[in-house]
């Protein structure tokens, strides 16, 4: 048995097997930031929505909808996201949703 010629092999082995992973994680990674970018536009065409929606909101109802706490909350998620996109290093306290929007 030729332990040189074997441990070459190995390590053959070890580094294509490295290099295998390693290009699916960056397909990963790739496909996570394409999801992400779909995601970020997704929600900026959903606030003019609300934006648009907001207008024609009845002015007289006794419950109103909060179109400027969904708009915040809308906005912060896109900043996220966008942020994440930009510079993916640490992880960041963000502030809570909302969530309730009746008022």
């Amino acid at each position: 048995m030729n332990i040189p010629r074997l441990l070459n092999r190995t390590a053959l082995g070890v580094a294509l097997a490295l290099a295998v992973v390693a290009s699916a994680v960056h397909a990963d990674e790739d496909s996570e930031r394409e999801q992400l970018s779909r995601l970020s536009i997704e929600l900026q065409q959903l606030q003019a929505r609300v934006a648009e929606a907001s207008k024609h909101a009845p002015s007289a109802a006794r419950v109103k909808f909060r179109y400027d706490w969904l708009q915040r909350d809308l906005d912060l998620m896109r900043r996220g996201i966008d942020d994440h996109l930009d510079a993916p290093r640490q992880p960041r306290a963000v502030p809570p949703l909302r969530g309730d929007y009746r008022q």
